[in-house]
């Protein structure tokens, strides 16, 4: 009985002390850590987790940053600007600005548009029938890609999978819808195009050119068919009241820093290649002649002659002319004209 209470003592004692001893040196370290802790402490700024608080947390990219925290860090520590959260909008903005004692300035939403009529199952013209990875990205790089026209959408949706607020679906035919009021103008579906088929506009700017080719026009024809392709005529460039648009490689670009969403190019071009979503809805010039004054400010500045009238009598709008384009209602001195 007592060699083995002797036994059970000495046992105790070889796995008693190293038990002791790691015990100590945990207790060491951890007040070590501890210590460290409050000597190395890096003081976040508290501006930093208030501008993740308003921040949408979409993470999505838009703004060049990793991620909504990293964007909120470069605002207070960069210097980086405080606009650049698309999905936020103006709102976030006020917010971001108000937290950092800053002065926001107003910035036009835009949208997301992709510059291509074809895409849909009936009038897209294919080279042959694609089998692999379904990507628009993986499919590119085999010929050229399926589909006829190299310009055009080749409708494997990787703009679809890139969006991440459910702002682009796809319609009956097969083509890619954007949603206007869901678009946040983050880019993504954007980056996501190999074909550099979308682009960014103001969402105050309702004309865009439907295409992309830039072949040139008789080419352009056979290869599109009947789904609009530009075909680089210059009609609309020549017909434009502000020289907004330009004719590269084939093919038309607007200036959405000179556009007057007037319209005029979708109704001049021959192929319809130029979407107007105010046709039909677009307001014109009324003036009303009790104000007038006869001052004739407003026919210097209609683009299209629509205006006319003798000096100091009153003038009229021709509205068979009229586009709507809005130039000669702040040019009025007596607020004469609106636009009905």
């Amino acid at each position: 009985m007592m060699l083995v209470i002797l036994q059970s003592s000495s046992i105790l004692g070889t796995i008693g002390l190293p038990v002791l001893i790691i015990g100590a040196l945990g207790l060491l370290f951890g007040l070590i850590l501890a210590i460290a802790s409050k000597l190395f402490e890096v003081e976040i700024d508290p501006r930093v987790e208030e501008i993740i608080a308003v921040l949408p947390g979409a993470n999505c990219g838009a703004c060049g940053q990793a991620g909504c925290a990293g964007y909120a860090e470069q605002i207070v520590h960069g210097g980086e600007a405080l606009d650049k959260c698309a999905p936020g909008g103006a709102d976030v903005v006020a917010q971001i600005a108000q937290i950092m004692g800053m002065q926001a300035s107003a910035q036009t939403r835009k949208v997301a548009v992709i510059h291509c009529s074809s895409g849909g199952y009936e009038n897209t013209r294919w080279k042959y029938y694609y089998e692999g990875v379904e990507t628009c990205k993986a499919a590119v790089n085999i010929a050229g890609g399926p589909n006829s026209c190299a310009w055009g959408c080749m409708g494997l949706n990787d703009c679809l999978s890139a969006c991440k607020f459910d702002a682009i679906s796809i319609d009956s035919n097969g083509m890619r819808l954007i949603d206007l009021e869901k678009c946040t103008a983050c880019g993504a579906c954007v980056k996501a195009c190999p074909r550099n088929l979308i682009d960014l506009v103001p969402i105050n700017r309702n004309v865009y050119i439907k295409c992309s080719s830039q072949d040139k026009g008789g080419e352009a024809k056979q290869i599109c068919g009947s789904t609009h392709p530009c075909i680089g005529c210059g009609i609309c460039m020549r017909k434009c009241p502000v020289q907004a648009i330009t004719i590269t490689n084939n093919l038309a670009q607007i200036d959405y820093d000179k556009c007057i969403n007037c319209g005029l190019c979708a109704t001049v071009c021959p192929t319809k290649s130029i979407l107007d979503l105010l046709v039909g809805t677009r307001k014109k010039a009324e003036i009303n002649p009790e104000n007038c004054i006869g001052c004739t400010i407003c026919t210097k500045v209609c683009p299209v002659k629509a205006i006319s009238g003798e000096i100091k009598k009153v003038h009229v709008v021709d509205q068979e002319k009229c586009i709507g384009c809005e130039q000669c209602v702040p040019k009025c001195p007596k607020k004469a004209i609106e636009m009905v």
